[in-house]
């Protein structure tokens, strides 16, 4: 696409500065200043390789493999200290987004976002007639810069990153829940307060290829600034109901390892236990879930701390699983194994703390206590 995009503009405004006759064959002009400018495709990442670079401008990056970024165009930029420059349309919540998302925090990094509108480029009379013919998703995508999730069926449907996600620092007055999911790779658990109806994510636990004593270590190194001398810490745990099944290749189930390592620290902890007989429907759990990102009256009862990655990707990446027809199941989508679990371990704490409940009377539907 790059002759039909760029090429002859490209080659207008660098005219002055030609050393020689642009090459036409390899979209390359050599400049006076001993410089090059080229235009490459970004389908083959060999063909990007070997060369030293003091800019590169990635267009349209949000459909391009984003290896082309991190393995070949960033190393590429550090002999030189070079810059870099990612243009693109968004297309959901894919590698392109995380980037935006990821340089609105990193130094040395900075994010625009602009709209159609802004642009002054295309009439009015034009905008107005988009709105009639597309979607509003897909209007917002093309014509307003707006990431919009993609995904069919998606599972968290009421989580919003500008809405949810927010610092959250633990209060010394109130408890900590730490809940788990059993799953070995990744082992996945988050650490979190409930103060007034509100839940906090504090930090979420991943630990690939680890097992439940990973998980209990992991746990005292994120606990250990909050101990004080004289005052143990208390502890709600919750977490996956076939933790307490036994495994053949191990002599305890997943919950008799987490209550003994309470057990050996008895002066800095404080452990009460919450093992569902269990656990809830999934789709129930979700709902759960889903309430306290947002209820029907439009509040937001959970924050999660900027620092829980995983957790806030899965937020905005699970789906349903579908059947061969595109029709959304009562299962996850679990073909992406970096997924789901974590959001699985705040399940297991939502659904008890927070169950769906009938109402009496003519209140008809679901509440949250």
């Amino acid at each position: 696409m790059a002759p039909n995009i760029a090429w002859d503009l490209l080659k207008e405004i660098t005219r002055p500065f030609w050393a020689s006759i642009p090459s036409e064959t390899e979209l390359r002009i050599d400049l006076i200043t001993g410089g090059t400018i080229a235009l490459h495709g970004a389908e083959n990442l060999d063909s990007l390789r070997g060369v030293g670079l003091d800019f590169v401008v990635l267009d349209e990056f949000a459909s391009m493999d984003p290896r082309v970024w991190t393995d070949v165009l960033r190393p590429a930029l550090s002999d030189r200290l070079g810059g870099a420059l990612f243009i693109g349309t968004p297309q959901g919540h894919n590698h392109f987004y995380e980037l935006f998302q990821a340089g609105r925090e990193q130094e040395g990094w900075a994010t625009f976002q602009y709209t159609t509108e802004q642009g002054d480029i295309v009439p009015v009379e034009e905008l107005q007639a988009a709105r009639r013919d597309l979607d509003e998703r897909t209007y917002r995508t093309e014509y307003q810069a707006s990431f919009e999730s993609l995904g069919t069926g998606l599972v968290y449907y009421a989580f919003d990153r500008e809405l949810n996600v927010r610092p959250c620092s633990r209060n010394p007055a109130a408890p900590l829940f730490w809940a788990l999911d059993f799953n070995v790779n990744p082992m996945c658990s988050v650490l979190g307060q409930t103060i007034n109806g509100v839940v906090r994510i504090l930090d979420e636990l991943i630990l690939p290829h680890s097992y439940t004593i990973a998980a209990w270590e992991e746990f005292l190194a994120r606990t250990q600034k909050w101990l004080t001398k004289g005052n143990r810490l208390n502890v709600s745990v919750y977490g996956d109901a076939t933790g307490e099944q036994r495994h053949p290749s191990a002599s305890s189930t997943d919950w008799q390892i987490v209550k003994a390592f309470f057990g050996r620290y008895p002066y800095d902890y404080s452990a009460t236990f919450h093992v569902p007989r269990s656990n809830p429907p999934v789709k129930d759990r979700i709902n759960c879930v889903n309430a306290l990102l947002c209820n029907h009256a439009g509040q937001r009862r959970m924050a999660i701390d900027p620092q829980c990655k995983q957790l806030i990707k899965d937020f905005e990446q699970v789906c349903w699983k579908t059947d061969p027809n595109g029709n959304s199941l009562a299962d996850l989508d679990k073909s992406n194994p970096a997924r789901t679990h974590v959001s699985d371990a705040l399940g297991y704490y939502i659904a008890q703390a927070f169950p769906m409940r009938p109402i009496s009377g003519e209140r008809p539907g679901p509440w949250i206590a």
